[in-house]
C-alpha cells in the first residue's frame, strides 16, 4: 500500500490566509500544491490528479460546487477525494456537498487537528482503494493471459496443408470476456472452426467460455457432425449451469477430402460468405436455440459445396452491435458491404478489414460488447 508521504493534496482556495494556514499544517506529511481559483484547480488536475483536493465553494469564477461536479464528470477523477472546506454552514450547503459528489465537509473556521485527522483517513481510505484496485487488475492480468491461452494460437499449424487459410481475433470490452473461437485439425482431412460469443461480459463470462472452448475441443475431436457436436454441448453445459448461462455458436467442419463443409448453429446469427459468382452474403441460420439453458436441443446442419476462393466469416454480435457517439448501429448491411471489397484476400487481410471498418464507425465511443471475428478461405491448390 502506498505510503500516506507519498500522497499529494491539492488545496484550491482564493484567501491566501487560508492557503497558508493548509500549508503550514499540512507540509511536513504531504506534498502539496495550491490553486487560487475553480479553473486553476480543474487545469492542475488535469495535468497531474492529486490524491486528495481540499475544496473552497465560494471563489471568482467557477466556485467549488462545479469544481467537484466536473471531476465527478471524468472517469480519471471519479473517485478522487474530496473535502470541502467553506465558510457556508448551513445544512442546506453542506447537503448541496455531498449531493455534488464530496466525499466530507468541515466549515470555517476549523480546527487545524481535525483538518488533519479528516486528512489522514480521506488518504489512507484512497491508499486501501488504490490497492485493491491494482491486486484485481493484476488477477485480471493472469486472468486474461490464462483465457487467451485456451485459444488455439498457432493457426497455421491447425491448417497446414488443408487448402484453408483461417484467421481470427477477439477484442473483450472488458480485461477478460465471453467471446470464443475454436480452429481443430481433428484428421487430415477434417478441420473444424467455430466461433461463440457467451452471455454476459467480465469474469463470469470468460468462466464460462473457458468450460465451453474445453468441451467444444474435447467433443470436436471424436464426432464429424457439427449438429451433434453442438447438441451434446449443449447438454453437458445444461447439465451443471445453476445461473443458466449460455452460449451461441456457430461451428463448421470442413471435410476436405471431398470438397465440403458442414454447418450448424446454436442460436448464433447468420454467418458471412464470399465466393468468385456470388456477392457478399448472409448464410447458414442456426437451428437451435443458445446453448446450455436446456436439454435436448434441436440443431440441425446444412451440407454445402466447396468452390476455390469460397470464405466463411463469422463473427459475434459485438461487431453488428457495435455503436458510434449517435447510438446507431453498425449492422449486418456495413459488414456484407465491407466484405464486398475482399475478394481474393487472405484471411487475415480480410478480418483486419472489419476490424478497421467496426472501429471507424464507432470512432472512439467505448466498446459496449466483446468483438470476435474469424475468416475461412478455402484456397487448394490449382
Amino acid at each position: 500500500m502506498k505510503d500516506l508521504s507519498e500522497s499529494r493534496i491539492l488545496i484550491v482556495d482564493d484567501a491566501k490566509t487560508n492557503i497558508d494556514i493548509l500549508v503550514e499544517a499540512l507540509r511536513d506529511e504531504y506534498k502539496l500544491s495550491v490553486a487560487l481559483d475553480g479553473t486553476a484547480a480543474l487545469r492542475s488536475v488535469e495535468k497531474s490528479a492529486p490524491d486528495l483536493v481540499l475544496l473552497d465553494i465560494v471563489m471568482p469564477g467557477i466556485d467549488g460546487y462545479e469544481v467537484c461536479r466536473q471531476l465527478r464528470a471524468q472517469p480519471s477523477t471519479r473517485e478522487l477525494p474530496i473535502m470541502f472546506l467553506s465558510s457556508l454552514e448551513d445544512v442546506k450547503d453542506k447537503a448541496r456537498g455531498f449531493e455534488v459528489g464530496g466525499n466530507d465537509y468541515l466549515t470555517k473556521p476549523f480546527e487545524i487537528l481535525e483538518v488533519k485527522a479528516r486528512v489522514r483517513s480521506l488518504l489512507k481510505a484512497k491508499a486501501y482503494a488504490d490497492a485493491v484496485r491494482e491486486a484485481m487488475d493484476r488477477d485480471l492480468a493472469i486472468a486474461r493471459e490464462i483465457q487467451m491461452g485456451i485459444l488455439p494460437f498457432d493457426l497455421k499449424a491447425a491448417t497446414t496443408h488443408s487448402a484453408l487459410d483461417v484467421h481470427a481475433i477477439i477484442e473483450p470490452a472488458q480485461r477478460v470476456g465471453g467471446d470464443l473461437y475454436e480452429v481443430l485439425r481433428a484428421s487430415d482431412d477434417r478441420l473444424i472452426v467455430a466461433l461463440g460469443d457467451v452471455s454476459g461480459k467480465g469474469i463470469a463470462a470468460a468462466l464460462f467460455m473457458a468450460i465451453t472452448v474445453t468441451v467444444l475441443r474435447t467433443l470436436a475431436r471424436h464426432i464429424a457432425d457439427p449438429a451433434e457436436i453442438l447438441r451434446r454441448l449443449n447438454d453437458e453445459l445444461a447439465e451443471r449451469n445453476p445461473h443458466l448461462m449460455f452460449v451461441t455458436i456457430q461451428c463448421l467442419v470442413f471435410d476436405l477430402e471431398h470438397g465440403r463443409v458442414t454447418c450448424a448453429g446454436a442460436g448464433h446469427h447468420q454467418l458471412a460468405t464470399l465466393s468468385r459468382s456470388r456477392p457478399p452474403r448472409l448464410a447458414c441460420p442456426s437451428s437451435g436455440r443458445p446453448a446450455g439453458l436446456m436439454a435436448s436441443n434441436p440443431i440441425e446442419s446444412v451440407t454445402l459445396t466447396l468452390e476455390p476462393g469460397d470464405t466463411f466469416v463469422l463473427f459475434s454480435d459485438g461487431v453488428t452491435e457495435a455503436t458510434n457517439a449517435a447510438e446507431d448501429f453498425y449492422g449486418e448491411e456495413r459488414l456484407l458491404n465491407v466484405l464486398s471489397s475482399c475478394g481474393g484476400a487472405s484471411a487475415a487481410d480480410i478480418v483486419a478489414r472489419v476490424m478497421k471498418d467496426v472501429r471507424a464507425f464507432a470512432a472512439g465511443a467505448k466498446q459496449s460488447d466483446d468483438i470476435a471475428v474469424l475468416a475461412a478461405r478455402y484456397a487448394p491448390a490449382s
